[in-house]
């Protein structure tokens, strides 16, 4: 006689792992959810009368291939705050404050230990974007992923007044660009450094004397989340004119989708944070700097655009922001000078 569980699936462990979220999401729950955890549906109570003209906003992202490092390491609690963080802060371009967050697990076969750290991350990455984790999915497909590996896939949804709303079209010749700085590589450009890694030999638990650590371990520190710094200047009263998360496409590939018709932007690069990873990433692999442009963060992963009154704002309460180049007439690209 044949079982579920002998082809594979534990439903059994499926419920223990379950029980663990339940325990764990409680701080980061509120009374906005209504619908208790593990229906077939999360449900949030919208206050609509804060809002004059409320828009919803929603994400969707993974981690990409930095999971792999994470299961070569044996840790998986960074690869969760990733996964909040890829989310969040690709919604707060549009000053949409994160309502609420949802996950899909997928793996071979349920590993408690594993999944339970994956969890921890992201109820970590939810109390630093400030957002209610509401629910998710748990896919145990053997056969379709070898023992040992899993996916991730985050969803987030935000709100933010029509009339607060960023779109980028009050953006003009001779606004700002100020550079809020990265913690690393976050969550992009993972598969040209493996391959480096690979081609030149290296093991991801060696130290690294020049990185001041273990590799794999800086390679996994996780993806900064910005939903804090942004609502902090907002709460103060800056006015910002648009906001580029930096992620796969590098500060060319980003920073140009926000920018209007007859308008460059000019990124300095010797005002960018001077990161060590990227330092050593660009010689163990003779990557061009072109390349390591259009690949990596470079040290800032969000770019605010501003006025000059409201940059001087920024400068001062924010002090790790930095001012990292500016806006001109013409062709609608990003110079990197």
């Amino acid at each position: 006689m044949a079982t579920y569980k002998e082809a594979g699936v534990d439903i059994e462990k499926a419920d223990q792992f379950v029980e663990y979220i339940k325990k764990k999401i409680k701080t980061v729950q509120g009374p906005e959810i209504i619908t208790p955890f593990g229906g077939f549906a999360a449900g949030y109570l919208l206050d609509i009368g804060k809002y004059k003209n409320p828009v919803l906003m929603s994400t969707t992202d993974g981690v990409g291939t930095k999971l792999k490092i994470a299961q070569i390491m044996n840790k998986h609690n960074t690869v969760g705050i990733d996964l909040v963080a890829m989310n969040v802060n690709d919604l707060i371009t549009t000053l949409a404050k994160p309502l609420f967050f949802l996950d899909y697990i997928a793996t071979g076969k349920l590993e408690l230990e594993v999944q339970k750290q994956i969890i921890d991350g992201i109820v970590e990455g939810c109390k630093q974007a400030d957002c209610y984790l509401v629910g998710g999915e748990t896919a145990e497909m053997p056969g379709f992923y070898a023992p040992g590996e899993y996916d991730l896939a985050g969803f987030c949804v935000g709100v933010v007044d029509r009339d607060e709303m960023l779109t980028g079209e009050k953006i003009e010749e001779g606004d700002l660009l100020i550079g809020l700085p990265s913690s690393g590589i976050h969550s992009n450009g993972y598969s040209l450094v493996r391959k480096i890694v690979a081609d030149k030999g290296y093991s991801y638990d060696q130290y690294i004397e020049e990185l001041g650590g273990v590799l794999g371990e800086i390679l996994l520190t996780p993806t900064r989340i910005y939903v804090k710094d942004i609502f902090n200047l907002k709460e103060a009263g800056v006015e910002l004119k648009g906001i580029a998360h930096i992620t796969g496409g590098g500060i060319p590939g980003n920073l140009v989708r926000i920018l209007p018709e007859g308008i460059s932007a000019v990124v300095e690069k010797e005002k960018l944070p001077k990161l060590k990873i990227f330092e050593w990433i660009q010689k163990e692999g003779n990557v061009p700097e072109g390349e390591m442009f259009k690949t990596f963060n470079m040290g800032v992963g969000m770019i605010l655009v501003a006025d000059k009154r409201n940059v001087e704002k920024i400068l001062q309460l924010n002090k790790e922001a930095i001012l990292i180049g500016y806006l001109q007439k013409g062709a609608r690209e990003v110079k990197i000078v």
